[in-house]
């Protein structure tokens, strides 16, 4: 009997971080090729002439008078006090002025150009990134991290999913209050050593912190990123519309918060069925704190107490920082700088210290880990730098707004969730997007008479459920950061995207048949 030889099979694998935003690259590069290039008029106040700036698609601009008259003769429907008092400093799109340019296709040196220009305009995140990282292997280093794990498992056996729900908590409420979502990357030195301590994976950790904030930015009730800019580029005031975003906040949150209880019971009671099992090994040698990493005595030392109270403590006043006091990356990682030097301190002197070479190589070594993230982020930006030299943005936000024309209220509605949708790939910036397109799509509203909050609503949904997904937002950084598989996380994500939007659509229709 002749034995059948049977062929292997072709196993698809999902290319990394790098590649996927290198393919993403070209293919902004060719759409600059085949996509017409287009602009609509631009529109900003310039502070010190106390005048309206237009800039039309051909290079000239005009000043006028900052008054409300000039804004009714441009199509504006926006209060000029938005302007005078700060509330819009971006250019926003003038609507009724889109105008075909000549095309402007991008060369093969825009490849390399792109990588490089968005690396530099990420300069104050990847710096804030290399600080966190130094900070970091400083507390790796000191013994701390591994004796305070030690005394926090034993005080929350039996109990470990409260951790986790107290972090979706903090971070849903972080991300509808004032958008934390770049800023999430500096909780996960403090936290996933704790997850992998408790028996959860690389997706518990990203779920609890990426996921939860960024559920709270979909369902944002006074983000001054999201909602408050895209209320103020659509003429109205952000509190409108505000109690059908809390109640929608209130029921997402606990959606996520139920989903992750699902995922971590299951990968608590069966560590196989962890949709990142295949990387577990490689997950917890990068990111878990074990007896063996530190010869130094074990016990929860004084010095180590005052180590973790110096680096924990540097999260809560970033939070305070960003929302109260304006911070941003720069100022914050001067923050982290200052509590790594005082822990190097502690960490190079004493009975047990390492001395002044292993501080710094500590220091050195911690930031350089994190090297493949910034870069990440860099790369990312450059796909936007690509599609906006290329004059493509707002070709794509005329056509959708051609879309919705003649349309019922409830299809009209639907149809701006999907635009917002692919949007937020092409801008993942979600104040990007809403100076971009508000001005054009919110008046849009008022020829189905609903009122202008649901489309702003529409703006946060579809472009968040975007968000959980795109490689030029946040995600790959974040993937890059734990070292998790792209695959692996659609695995997880993908039912909370499917939630978005038809929880979020059903919420837009009910509001729209309210109104109508």
């Amino acid at each position: 009997m002749i034995g059948i030889s049977k062929k292997p099979h072709f196993k698809f694998k999902m290319p990394g971080a790098f590649v996927i935003l290198f393919i993403l690259t070209i293919v902004a590069v060719a759409a600059t090729w085949f996509v017409p290039a287009g602009s609509y008029s631009k529109l900003s106040y310039d502070q010190p002439s106390k005048h309206l700036v237009v800039k039309t698609p051909d290079g000239p601009t005009d000043k006028v008078p900052a008054t409300q008259q000039e804004l009714d003769k441009l199509g504006v429907k926006i209060d000029i006090n938005q302007f005078t008092s700060g509330g819009i400093t971006q250019e926003i799109s003038i609507p009724n002025t889109y105008n075909r340019l000549k095309q402007r296709p991008a060369s093969l040196a825009a490849l390399p150009n792109s990588m490089v220009q968005g690396t530099i305009e990420a300069v104050d995140i990847m710096v804030f990134i290399f600080v966190l990282g130094g900070l970091i292997g400083v507390v790796k280093a000191s013994g701390a991290f591994e004796a305070g794990l030690l005394a926090l498992t034993k005080k929350t056996k039996g109990h470990e999913f409260m951790l986790i729900f107290l972090v979706a908590i903090l971070m849903i409420l972080g991300g509808t209050l004032c958008g934390i979502e770049e800023e999430a990357v500096a909780f996960y030195p403090i936290l996933v050593p704790v997850f992998i301590a408790m028996g959860y994976d690389s997706i518990v950790c990203v779920g609890a912190i990426f996921l939860a904030s960024s559920v709270g930015t979909a369902f944002s009730t006074i983000n001054p990123f999201s909602v408050v800019i895209a209320s103020n580029a659509a003429g109205i005031d952000f509190t409108q519309g505000i109690m059908w975003r809390i109640i929608g906040c209130v029921i997402a949150g606990a959606f996520v918060i139920g989903y992750l209880y699902w995922y971590s019971k299951r990968v608590k009671a069966n560590p196989a069925l962890s949709y990142s099992y295949e990387d577990r090994d490689r997950f917890k040698k990068l990111w878990a704190v074990t007896s063996d990493q530190n010869p130094l005595e074990s016990t929860f030392s004084f010095r180590k107490k005052l180590i973790l109270i110096f680096f924990v403590v540097g999260f809560p006043l970033m939070v305070w920082g960003v929302m109260s006091q304006g911070w941003w990356f720069p100022t914050m990682a001067a923050s982290f700088l200052t509590f790594a030097i005082l822990i190097m301190f502690l960490t190079a002197t004493g009975p047990n210290g390492i001395g002044e070479k292993g501080v710094v190589d500590a220091f050195v070594n911690g930031a350089s880990s994190l090297v493949g993230v910034s870069l990440i982020i860099g790369l990312a930006r450059g796909i936007n730098l690509i599609l906006n030299n290329g004059m493509i943005s707002d070709t794509m936000l005329e056509f959708s707004s051609s879309l919705v024309n003649h349309m019922s209220g409830p299809v009209f509605i639907i149809t701006m969730l999907l635009i917002f949708f692919v949007l937020g790939f092409i801008v993942p910036s979600s104040s990007g997007l809403a100076v971009l397109s508000m001005p054009i799509l919110a008046p849009l509203a008022d020829t189905v008479n609903i009122p202008r909050f649901v489309v702003v609503t529409a703006y946060q949904f579809g472009q968040y459920a975007m968000l959980f997904l795109a490689p030029t937002g946040l995600v790959m950084a974040t993937l890059q950061m734990l070292d998790m598989k792209y695959s692996h996380w659609l695995r997880f994500v993908w039912p909370v995207v499917a939630f978005v939007l038809v929880f979020g659509g059903i919420l837009l229709v009910a509001e729209v048949m309210v109104y109508a």
